[in-house]
């Protein structure tokens, strides 16, 4: 059976004390649910506005994606979950424009999207991955 390996970077928000930002187990790699948070700050950033909410959580994901040596084309499937349906549109046209600079190949992920409430109320949207390498 292979090892479990924790993935942690600077380069995204550092993890509460009782998850790791990713781990990777044989070819799966999960990147915990992220946030609108600054890595170099650890702030929440662009209060009320879920365009740039959602930037900078795929933005995060990301870090953590290519922390682990994988990529947001190695990405299988990403779940969103919002604080409001109304917020849907505006997070989907930046998602979408995510994508298609981080998915040359075309061949698009996954995605599951759910209205929920989130940890902190700054937060609009946390968006996790589920990305296979091997």
């Amino acid at each position: 059976m292979s090892e479990k390996t924790v993935v942690l970077t600077e380069n995204a928000p550092a993890p509460a004390h009782v998850f790791s930002q990713g781990i990777k187990k044989g070819g799966m790699f999960q990147v915990s649910g992220q946030g609108p948070m600054d890595p170099a700050t650890n702030q929440y950033i662009g209060e009320g506005d879920v365009r740039v909410q959602t930037r900078q959580t795929l933005e995060n994901v990301k870090a953590i994606l290519e922390a682990g040596g994988s990529s947001v084309e190695d990405v299988i499937m990403f779940r969103v979950y919002l604080t409001t349906r109304d917020d849907f549109a505006a997070m989907n046209e930046v998602y979408g424009e995510f994508i298609r600079e981080n998915v040359p190949s075309g061949q698009l992920p996954s995605r599951t999207t759910v209205f929920v409430d989130l940890p902190h109320e700054v937060m609009l949207v946390e968006i996790d991955a589920l990305a296979v390498t091997a």
